[in-house]
């Protein structure tokens, strides 16, 4: 009879937890492993703001200005007409400064909805994240000193590249460098104007990404130039996490829409690039 009560007993803890368990409505998710889901565009309206990762260090992308304290740039410009699109407000955004190695976790984890930060669009990001259409496209290229005696990646050999972290530009020149039988280091650093204090000091001896982008750490300084070659062609979109369809439509539409009014390409030239 002790035996028959204990597996009686235990029989009843067992029905009693899957009972639990059935009852808890999201219980079986979150316990089958999937991820957790990101917030929807109806919780962005419910909220009242929206979320989105910029870049603080990026002039004329997404840039705080030292002076003032104002971030400005056509990334900037982009959120605020994000946010209008989805909450009818452009200043209902809360701008939330990310960096190349940031921003996905910061996606992932659901702390921005969406982000605009220099986001390169490859094939490998597409099984992580949404894109929107590409609002801004460019070569990657070399920023060197003038006398440096560098004049092309032929004069690379045995030099070493200053790239930023969770870029792909660093693996750009070192993959078209290797083809060429060119040695060189790339060294990653958390941001482009540490790679600019980095070449200015002789640390590294070229500094990469996109040309529009570093070509805007050095305005108006002789004293640098832009190599001739070209690397990888980068398109950048805005940027959402994969399961959230419809506030990668929003985004979507919204480049859509600047790029056939033309209004993209003003606010391009606004802030120098040039199409």
């Amino acid at each position: 009879m002790g035996m028959r009560k204990l597996m009686g007993v235990l029989l009843g803890a067992c029905l009693l937890t899957a009972g639990l368990a059935g009852c808890g409505g999201q219980g079986g998710s979150g316990s089958s492993g999937a991820p957790a889901q990101s917030t929807t565009l109806q919780q962005v309206k419910d909220r009242g703001v929206l979320k989105v990762g910029i870049r603080v260090d990026v002039p004329r992308l997404g840039y705080k200005d030292p002076a003032t304290g104002k971030i400005e740039g056509l990334e900037i410009d982009l959120a605020h007409l994000l946010a209008k699109k989805i909450l009818g407000d452009e200043n209902k955004v809360e701008l939330i400064p990310v960096t190349a190695k940031s921003r996905g976790a910061l996606i992932d984890n659901g702390d921005i909805d969406a982000t605009i930060s220099i986001f390169t669009i490859t094939d490998e990001r597409k099984k992580s994240y949404n894109f929107s259409a590409p609002y801004y496209v460019d070569h990657v290229g070399l920023m060197v000193k003038k006398d440096s005696g560098i004049n092309s990646l032929k004069d690379m050999d045995g030099k070493t590249v200053g790239s930023a972290q969770g870029s792909t530009a660093g693996k750009a020149v070192m993959d078209e460098a290797k083809k060429e039988g060119i040695n060189i280091k790339v060294s990653e650093f958390a941001s482009h104007t540490e790679i600019k204090s980095a070449l200015e000091a002789g640390r590294v001896d070229a500094h990469c990404g996109d040309i529009m982008i570093i070509s805007g750490y050095y305005l108006n300084n002789p004293d640098y130039k832009v190599l001739p070659d070209r690397f990888m062609y980068e398109e950048q979109g805005i940027v959402t996490k994969k399961n959230n369809t419809e506030l990668a439509k929003a985004a979507d539409d919204l480049i859509k829409e600047l790029d056939q009014s033309g209004q993209l390409k003003q606010m391009r030239e606004k802030w120098g690039f040039i199409d």
